[in-house]
């Protein structure tokens, strides 16, 4: 699962200046959302004013106020410019709402791409490490929350910091003695708003993990859906998943009870501070009390108004700034794989060339993990053209070999060569379009069969597709099916079996013809027909091709024109198919054990 969320008590006032380097192309929107944050504040105190304004001077006989003369006039005139500054302060809210959520959504369109392009330059070795369902919450869910840094958190905040400004100062220049007598009960509201905020933070940091590890959760199960219903294992993951979403609805129902008891609590101030200035009324005298006090009962309703909110939004805020840090750690993740700059053979222009297909391996130690090495001091060398086979029981280093020889992994020791050049001089982009690799796990999107095998490559025309199907023969099956290669195969190709799959496969890596090919158990997980038709397939694939072919069933490499034999992760015989036999050693027992189980079950 992923890392929990911790509570912070201070902002991390360099994450919030990173976020905002974000929003530098919108700055237009930024400082407009500024000055209108500013003008509304500004504005706040003007209605009351005017309303004060109105029934101190415009209720007494002989009203004169400014160009306005007669008590009915002075009236209609206030009302007309009370109507005219509500449109024109609604319009000015419309519009700074706007500007705060477009910047935000417009931030995290730039911050969504940053970051998936910084996950698909990791090293595999990240993705051993890390839960698909993290990367999938940091990419979605956390930068999502830094949208409301911008629509809810510090723009609005700054709002309405101004907003409360500009009302106290109105109401003190007003009557200082009356203000004070109001927020005689607000020692009592900002000690509510500490408690407030401390529960709501610690409530929300809960769901934010909860969303985490639900994400992850049910990611990983929906993938391995099948290994759950082969187990009837339906209930125990059931259990799993009602426990987080427990946490995660607890979590909710805190953060509920603190709004709960929050909002009363205001409200109850709020009666207090109003039952305080009608006892003050009551005492005043003079004719302009009543004005004072009808514009104090709307003033004390402007300042709780973003009171009520201020706290939540500090969180919004909070959050925001931990989900940012949070993604800031993927993108600061140094373990890459640099991203394709030019289609040559070291980066630099005009080096490209054709492959060869000269590999070798030259005294190579890699490890996972430290000093846990899976290969050690392996050498080998292939000629171009030539086949090479590799054998070894489970967890002995096959696999390994061909991550490492397109740069998925990295050796701790030795070299690997292309054509006497060092692998790390290549341009990743040219490396790894010069080899093919045939997974026995293949992996097909959801989508029709065309974009599978050309991976979205609409450089490569639909008849070259046709004819490299008919190569491999899968053509037939191919139009067989409902839209022939506009056939959406599901995700993962469920659609269709393994056999049909790894064909599939074998179009994909003879459109992109290869220098080098590497086939990983193409044939283990077949039928006797599927791997016949697959048999023949490689066959195709291979001519003219240097390949590297691992292989459970030793019947499939007896062409090879070299066998490596592995025994963890050290080389323990080399040879042909006959020679090997001679030797009885370590390929002869793994042949005669194959042989034997293959006589048991005729």
């Amino acid at each position: 699962m992923s890392e929990p969320v911790k509570v912070k008590k201070v902002f991390d006032y360099s994450v919030l200046r990173r976020v905002f380097q974000f929003a530098v192309p919108y700055k237009n929107k930024f400082y407009w959302s500024l000055f209108l944050a500013i003008f509304l504040a500004v504005i706040s105190p003007v209605r009351p004013w005017l309303i004060q304004l109105t029934i101190n001077k415009g209720m007494q006989p002989g009203a004169e106020v400014w160009f306005l003369k007669g008590a009915a006039q002075v009236i209609i005139g206030i009302t007309i410019i009370q109507l005219a500054l509500l449109l024109l302060e609604t319009a000015c809210r419309f519009i700074f709402t706007f500007y705060t959520a477009s910047l935000g959504q417009s931030v995290v369109k730039d911050m969504r791409v940053s970051t998936y392009k910084k996950v698909i330059s990791l090293n595999l070795s990240q993705f051993d490490k890390t839960p698909i369902g993290t990367l999938t919450t940091r990419t979605i869910n956390d930068i999502e929350s830094i949208n409301d840094i911008f629509s809810d958190g510090l723009v609005p905040i700054i709002a309405d910091l101004l907003s409360i400004i500009a009302v106290l100062s109105y109401m003190f220049y007003v009557d200082w003695k009356l203000t004070l007598v109001c927020m005689a009960p607000f020692p009592a509201l900002i000690v509510a708003t500490m408690f407030f905020k401390e529960s709501v933070n610690k409530s929300f940091i809960r769901v934010r993990n909860a969303v985490a590890q639900l994400n992850a959760f049910v990611q990983e199960h929906i993938t391995g859906m099948a290994i759950v219903h082969a187990f009837a294992a339906e209930k125990k993951e059931f259990n799993k998943f009602n426990a987080i979403n427990k946490e995660h609805r607890n979590a909710n129902v805190r953060s509920i009870f603190a709004y709960s008891v929050f909002f009363p609590v205001v409200e109850l101030v709020l009666a207090i501070s109003l039952g305080l200035l009608v006892w003050w009324a009551a005492a005043a005298e003079s004719h302009e009390a009543a004005g004072n006090i009808t514009a104090f009962i709307l003033c004390l309703n402007l300042l709780f108004r973003p009171l009520r909110v201020i706290a939540d939004k500090f969180n919004v805020l909070q959050m925001g700034m931990i989900a940012s840090e949070r993604v800031f750690k993927v993108m600061d993740n140094t373990d890459v794989t640099p991203l394709p700059v030019s289609n040559t053979l070291d980066g630099k222009p005009g080096n490209a060339k054709i492959l060869r297909g000269n590999v070798s391996f030259q005294k190579v130690w890699f490890a996972y993990t430290e000093q846990q090495y899976v290969l050690k001091d392996i050498s080998f060398a292939i000629n171009a053209g030539e086949t090479l086979a590799i054998v070894g029981n489970t967890g002995s280093g096959k696999t390994s070999i061909i991550s490492l020889l397109n740069r998925l992994y990295h050796i701790q020791k030795g070299s690997i060569k292309i054509d006497d050049t060092d692998i790390e001089s290549f341009d990743l982009f040219y490396l790894r379009s010069k080899i093919a690799v045939v997974l026995q796990d293949v992996f097909l999107f959801s989508g029709s069969v065309y974009d599978n095998v050309t991976l979205r490559n609409y450089d490569i025309q639909k008849s070259q597709v046709v004819e490299a199907a008919k190569m491999i023969g899968i053509h037939d099956f191919i139009m067989q099916l409902p839209g022939g290669y506009d056939y959406n195969v599901m995700e993962r190709g469920a659609t269709l079996s393994l056999g049909q799959r790894q064909l599939l496969s074998f179009v994909r890596a003879l459109l992109y013809n290869p220098a080098i090919l590497v086939l990983d158990e193409a044939t283990s997980s077949v039928d006797t027909e599927s791997e016949q038709l697959i048999q023949q397939a490689i066959d195709k694939l291979i001519a003219g091709r240097t390949s590297i072919v691992i292989a459970h069933r030793l019947s499939t490499i007896r062409k090879a024109n070299r066998i490596l034999v592995l025994d963890k992760g050290e080389i323990k015989e080399t040879g042909t198919h006959d020679e090997l036999i001679e030797k009885r050693g370590l390929y002869y027992q793994l042949h005669k054990m194959q042989f034997e189980k293959q006589v048991k079950l005729v």
